[in-house]
């Protein structure tokens, strides 16, 4: 099957910019969600302001290295999942966090906008390998491995200076 579409090729070359299908955005969006947020980007050959938005999403989601991924899904290959979210008008830009939309925002937006809509999804959110470093950490220091939980610690601190369980790991762990 060949998808052709404006950006496919930077699609392909970036693993944080994807197509996707009714088939996989079960994987692409629903499960990759649990990991990180991803963007989800109903769009259509046909829709102006679309060919505008996608550049900027492309562009912002690549500049939040790795913090975000955009999927992209054509409305008239693939209309069940868009029938299923109530869209009615694109482009339609949802973010998904653990499984569900938690925000989302209608038509082409500046580059300034669409920075400020991906900080506000990503941030406060603890990523699924923080809480795997976490969790590890926890778990060293169940069996008195302060040394090894320490150093958890400190990389989930390298990642988020803030992070009020490790800072608080980390002094359980001297």
């Amino acid at each position: 099957m060949t998808m052709l579409q404006s950006g496919g090729e930077a699609a392909v070359t970036n693993n944080v910019v994807k197509d996707t299908t009714t088939q996989t955005f079960v994987k692409d969006v629903i499960e990759e969600s649990k990991r990180q947020p991803v963007l989800v980007d109903f769009w259509a050959e046909w829709c102006g302001p679309c060919k505008q938005l996608t550049p900027v999403l492309e562009k912002v989601v690549r500049a939040a290295k790795g913090k975000v991924k955009l999927v992209k899904m054509d409305i008239d290959k693939h209309p069940t999942i868009p029938g299923q979210l109530g869209i009615q008008s694109i482009p339609a830009v949802f973010a998904f966090v653990n499984g569900q939309p938690i925000d989302g925002f209608l038509g082409a937006l500046p580059e300034s906008q669409v920075t400020a809509f991906i900080e506000r999804v990503t941030k406060d959110r603890i990523g699924g390998e923080e809480k795997d470093l976490l969790k590890t950490a926890d778990e060293a220091l169940a069996k008195s491995d302060a040394a090894g939980a320490a150093n958890l610690y400190a990389e989930v601190l390298a990642q988020d200076s803030a992070n009020v369980a490790a800072l608080a790991g980390l002094a359980r762990s001297y």
